[in-house]
């Protein structure tokens, strides 16, 4: 409380103070006579005003009307008179602001900028392939059985003709040693018919019907063989297992897909490129593969094949490639990226992909130009100047600039967007977009 009555007595000390300050200035500047002097000259221009209103023909027929008349025609005077002084004060207004900003400029916009200088670049091809195995196949069995034994586990690598799946073949085994005896009788009968026809002790027919018996006897145990050996499903080619899900007891049908077999070293890509590539495509060409399971790892091949006709869906020609992969880390299946490199390294005007606008009527970037003039810090200052460039191919963060800027030129990297040509700018560089030409994904 004792502040309050404190500031309130301050407050009222200085406005004392201020009244009687004005006192003393308004004596000694005489203020109340120059104010009296203004207000008689004032009355003496309307009245002056007054005398020559009263000698117009409109004074007169203002007069000559009814009085009701008179002031609805005074009143509607004074409204468009408002009216008009009120549109001319909007237009004062706005010609003033206008020529206020006029003579304000541009703002200044920060942006970052970079020096356009030529780097090597090796021209390449690019495209997403898949991967597919040397070999792959879905095994399965030609008849159906009861499982005896799995003598393979999942994952496991095999060798050409390794037992995989081993179906009950008991009584085919029987059946094959029945026919076996058999076709052993029918073989010893027609060699006793031959000794017999060598002396005329028997007709040719008779030998000839025994000789056809041997040979029949002899295809039913080949028959029977064959027919044992489909009960031993075999690899057909050396490679790796996939998951084994089938177990001794089970029966299985013909048909049913059992296991699956790959082969992954070599192993193949298939991918796609556009049909104006054709002529740069050739077998054995290195081609560079990458994956997003091994993102540090990078596999080298070579293209084993060129489709000799283009997809008339897409245009595209199928490209297959073959690729080492003795740590068998690339699978079947799996989504590559391949780069294909064309040609030898040329030089080529770089520049950050965040430095180029595109639009529907070109690419165009914006120029740091220097106008000859020092900011207040005593630095030269710079203006923005929009120019049209033809861009190339991209790398990474970079793109290649074709036409339309000189080596050596600086160029607006980011902030472009708030700019036109002439705005004034600030350059501030201590933080700069990515640029680099293999960018690697950050954890």
């Amino acid at each position: 409380m004792k502040l309050l009555e404190t500031i309130k007595s301050k407050l009222i000390a200085a406005v004392l103070a201020l009244w009687a300050w004005t006192q003393r200035k308004a004596i000694e500047w005489k203020l109340r006579e120059k104010a009296i002097a203004l207000w008689e000259k004032a009355k003496a221009f309307y009245a002056r005003m007054g005398a020559k209103w009263r000698n117009t023909k409109a004074y007169a027929k203002l007069m000559a009307m009814e009085p009701l008349q008179r002031r609805m025609t005074i009143m509607l005077c004074g409204v468009f008179l408002l009216l008009g002084l009120i549109f001319t004060f909007n237009q004062l207004k706005t010609f003033m602001i206008k020529h206020f900003i006029s003579g304000m400029g541009l703002p200044p916009a920060t942006v970052s900028t970079m020096v356009i200088a030529t780097s090597e670049w090796q021209p390449k091809l690019t495209s997403v392939g898949n991967v597919r195995a040397f070999r792959g196949v879905e095994l399965s069995t030609e008849i159906g059985g009861l499982v005896q034994t799995v003598p393979v586990k999942s994952g496991q690598d095999v060798k050409e003709g390794e037992l995989l799946i081993k179906l009950n073949d008991a009584s085919d085994v029987a059946q094959l040693n029945s026919l076996k005896a058999l076709a052993d009788l029918a073989k010893v009968i027609n060699e006793r018919d031959r000794q017999q026809l060598a002396i005329q002790a028997i007709s040719k027919n008779v030998f000839d019907t025994s000789a056809a018996d041997a040979k029949s006897k002899q295809a039913q145990v080949e028959q029977q063989t064959a027919l044992v050996a489909k009960k031993n499903l075999k690899a057909p080619f050396t490679g790796r297992i996939g998951i084994v899900a089938i177990n001794p007891g089970q029966y299985v049908n013909p048909g049913d897909k059992l296991l699956t077999l790959q082969t992954l070293d070599p192993i193949f890509v298939d991918f796609n490129l556009p049909q104006n590539n054709a002529e740069q495509i050739q077998v054995g060409q290195e081609v560079v593969v990458t994956t997003d399971a091994f993102k540090d790892a990078s596999f080298t091949g070579k293209i084993t094949a060129v489709s000799p006709r283009v997809d008339t869906n897409t245009r595209n020609i199928q490209v297959e490639a073959q690729i080492a992969n003795p740590d068998k880390k690339i699978l079947p299946g799996m989504f590559a990226n391949v780069n294909i490199k064309v040609g030898d390294q040329v030089q080529l005007l770089t520049l950050p992909q965040t430095a180029v606008t595109y639009n529907p009527y070109g690419s165009t970037v914006f120029i740091a130009k220097p106008t000859g003039k020092k900011d207040k810090q005593g630095k030269p200052a710079y203006e923005a100047q929009q120019v049209f460039v033809t861009t190339g191919t991209t790398r990474g963060d970079q793109v290649a600039i074709l036409k339309g800027v000189d080596e050596g030129a600086t160029v607006v990297t980011s902030g472009q967007l708030k700019l036109k040509n002439g705005t004034p700018l600030i350059i501030n560089n201590k933080v700069l977009p990515a640029n680099s030409p293999d960018p690697k994904p950050q954890e």
